[in-house]
């Protein structure tokens, strides 16, 4: 299938990559990928951000939370049929926790220290990008690796316990954020019709790669073995776009 085109931004690995799957990461990361020129003919769908948003579950020994960022902008380019491009734009600034009770305390300090310079430094980078480089049929004789986590009650789920039933294809993109571009490759449940594309995915990364490194488990010793937080995020996504209007 041909590259597709857009920004030259955000990560999620490449399972047809010349480069290795980093140790670590259940979804395929490596170096970004080029971003190739879509065709003028190429239809283009707009994200309807209202029915959009990328999910998130972080994990430490003790227990979890889970919340979600929303899309302030993006589209996909349709062309005969076939997805072969996008640009997904994401409001890191806008994150929301939502196991924690929306007036209490711990809700607005969970969500002040995730935008924090700890994890996604949202006052420099208050938003990430995901550009698609290519999407595939997903090969129902891929399987999903799964890392090997600390074991603690609340370890983060597999990716193969996470991931979306019966994947339709397997989408790669470069992922940017906190500055830092990626390719990432992941597979993807995906609906296409005259009028509108759907698309949802559930996959684990490696959150430090992208510099998002507080409380990782490099830091754990025997007296904080209990205190560290799983580099291993489980993140989802929900897209909707629309055909634009002729």
């Amino acid at each position: 299938m041909k590259k597709l085109s857009i920004l030259s931004v955000l990560a999620f690995g490449i399972l047809t990559s010349c480069g290795p799957k980093t140790e670590g990461t259940d979804a395929e990361v490596s170096e970004a990928q080029e971003v190739a020129e879509t065709s003028l003919a190429a239809a283009n769908f707009n994200l309807d951000t209202d029915a959009s948003k990328v999910t998130w579950i972080g994990s430490k020994p003790v227990g979890k939370h889970n919340g979600y960022i929303p899309i302030s902008e993006g589209n996909i380019k349709l062309e005969e049929g076939a997805i072969v491009g996008g640009t997904i734009v994401i409001n890191v600034a806008g994150l929301q926790n939502e196991d924690l009770a929306a007036d209490s305390t711990m809700k607005g300090k969970l969500e002040g220290h995730l935008l924090s310079d700890d994890f996604f430094a949202a006052g420099e980078f208050p938003s990430a990008e995901f550009v698609i480089t290519s999407v595939e049929p997903y090969a129902a004789n891929e399987v999903v690796e799964d890392k090997e986590e600390i074991e603690f009650e609340y370890k983060p789920a597999a990716a193969s316990e996470h991931m979306v039933e019966a994947p339709s294809h397997k989408i790669t993109g470069n992922l940017t954020m906190r500055g830092t571009t990626l390719s990432v490759s992941f597979p993807a449940s995906v609906n296409i019709s005259d009028n509108a594309i759907t698309a949802s995915a559930k996959f684990n990364i490696d959150r430090t790669r992208w510099g998002l490194s507080y409380g990782e488990e490099a830091t754990i010793t025997e007296q904080a073995k209990d205190k560290f937080i799983y580099n291993t995020v489980n993140v989802g996504f929900d897209l909707t776009a629309n055909a634009e209007a002729l």
